[in-house]
């Protein structure tokens, strides 16, 4: 069985990397970033969100997850919509690993009150 926290929070990164991915040509053209910081910046936060979806089964994945959304506010210092979009994104993340989390929880009580084996987490 699939780790809800996980499919979730999974999620999330994968469309906050595309709206990361987005934000290289905003800082080339709209910020006068260098177009090499820019790429850096921009594509290596995408990147970062795709590899730490793969990651999240593992759990100290999560706090770069965590990590993630603090950057990605912090891009608002270059990228001033960045200062409404992170804290979306951020809120979006906190709500999966949240309802994730008592998605977990309430699995794993109703496998331990009707007895039944529980399926080893993903």
């Amino acid at each position: 069985m699939t780790s809800a926290r996980r499919s979730l929070c999974a999620t999330v990164l994968s469309v906050e990397a595309i709206t990361l991915g987005l934000t290289t040509p905003v800082m080339i053209t709209l910020a006068d970033v260098p177009t090499g910081t820019a790429l850096v910046i921009g594509l290596g936060l995408a990147v970062g969100c795709l590899v730490i979806a793969g990651l999240l089964r593992l759990e100290w994945a999560y706090w770069l997850g965590h990590a993630v959304q603090v950057a990605a506010i912090g891009l608002g210092f270059v990228v001033p919509l960045m200062f409404v979009l992170g804290p979306i994104f951020a809120l979006l993340w906190g709500t999966a690993y949240g309802v994730g989390r008592k998605i977990e929880r309430e699995r794993a009580a109703a496998y331990e009150e009707y007895g039944a084996e529980q399926p080893p987490a993903d």
